[in-house]
């Protein structure tokens, strides 16, 4: 089936270019000329999100210096071992800030077992990676660095690579006053990931009173949603997830499952769990699941309706819901009115 949802239009090719600045129809949010200053930097936080619930750790605050640090770390392949995979490689603005794959495709074109999880809204989220092994955004930025089928590389030698690069130390100089670190690195990608908010969709205007906003179709998908449906048990609060790990059943057919949250935590209750995504910019991100094995959100519902598949941990929630098609198809336009306002960057130039 046909990819729901609009493009973001960037291609692999164009982010990784090093030359000029790239301008891209729809990326990250902009930073405003006021911040540039290196004092804390002012996260505007759109529509229908909650700035209460935003984590930030005291040892981390949020400055201008380290966002524009980080987004250029994101976008620059050196990074990986070969020079060859970024971080917007997997979280790539034309895909909802997944890479519109099933699974993630790493150095010398190595594919792991699990799809990309969306970089957008981690300000809300502490534990991170489908099975939520990193404690807080910090930690999973170092992850892919390191991870053999990921960008494969050594992190020390990660640090001496940046550090041979004069541009990089200028950066690191300004947002930290050191010369490259690893702690610089995690923090630096941590805060930049942090700006990359998804707000102000059609269900946000509507719920700020604009009635229009929502067709008639969208609002019986809503009220199937939190209803029939059951999606906002755990798909819950105004970032649509209780960032919580749950046995849905995909993948549990297989002869040896990925066990999931349980790898994490060895609790027999969670093999099998996953956390649950966002469902903000869904529309943008397919395919689906932690495995990507549904490719679109049409499949995804079907799945659901069938209350997924059977297994001895599955979870208590999974039930035939008997949807009729006309609800699968006010579910599917409520789930596309969760697409956010654009988020809008420019590529930076990469150090020299």
């Amino acid at each position: 089936m046909a990819k729901e949802g609009r493009s973001r239009g960037v291609s692999r090719q164009n982010f990784m270019k090093a030359s000029g600045i790239v301008v891209l129809a729809v990326v990250l949010l902009a930073l405003p000329r006021s911040s540039w200053a290196q004092g804390a930097y002012r996260l505007e936080v759109p529509l229908g999100l909650d700035a209460d619930q935003m984590v930030i750790p005291k040892d981390n605050p949020l400055t201008a210096a380290k966002v524009e640090l980080g987004k250029i770390l994101f976008f620059d392949p050196r990074l990986s071992g070969d020079d060859t995979v970024a971080c917007a490689s997997c979280h790539s603005p034309q895909f909802g800030f997944s890479n519109g794959l099933a699974t993630a495709i790493g150095v010398e074109g190595q594919r792991g077992g699990r799809s990309s999880p969306v970089a957008i809204n981690r300000v809300f989220s502490t534990l991170q990676f489908w099975d939520g092994r990193a404690a807080s955004v910090e930690d999973q930025a170092l992850g892919p660095i390191q991870a053999s089928i990921e960008m494969g590389h050594d992190l020390e030698a990660a640090v001496a690579k940046l550090k041979g690069i004069p541009g990089y130390s200028e950066l690191f100089g300004k947002a930290f006053g050191t010369d490259v670190t690893s702690d610089g690195i995690a923090k630096a990608i941590a805060s930049f990931e942090r700006t990359l908010l998804s707000g102000n969709s059609r269900f946000d205007r509507y719920k700020a009173g604009h009635i229009s906003a929502l067709t008639p179709e969208a609002r019986r998908g809503w009220q199937i949603f939190m209803k029939k449906a059951n999606c906002a048990t755990c798909h819950a609060g105004f970032n649509f997830t209780d960032e919580d790990f749950h046995n849905i059943g995909v993948g549990m057919d297989k002869p040896e499952p990925d066990l999931g949250r349980f790898d994490v935590t060895k609790v027999d209750t969670d093999r099998g769990a996953f956390k649950t995504p966002t469902l903000r910019d869904v529309a943008l991100s397919a395919p689906y699941m932690h495995d990507g094995s549904r490719k679109s959100l049409v499949e995804v519902i079907d799945y659901y309706d069938r209350g997924g598949t059977k297994n001895t941990w599955l979870d208590k929630g999974m039930k035939p819901l008997g949807l009729t098609g006309q609800e699968k198809q006010d579910l599917l336009s409520f789930l596309k009115a969760l697409t956010g306002a654009p988020i809008v960057v420019q590529v930076p130039r990469l150090p020299e």
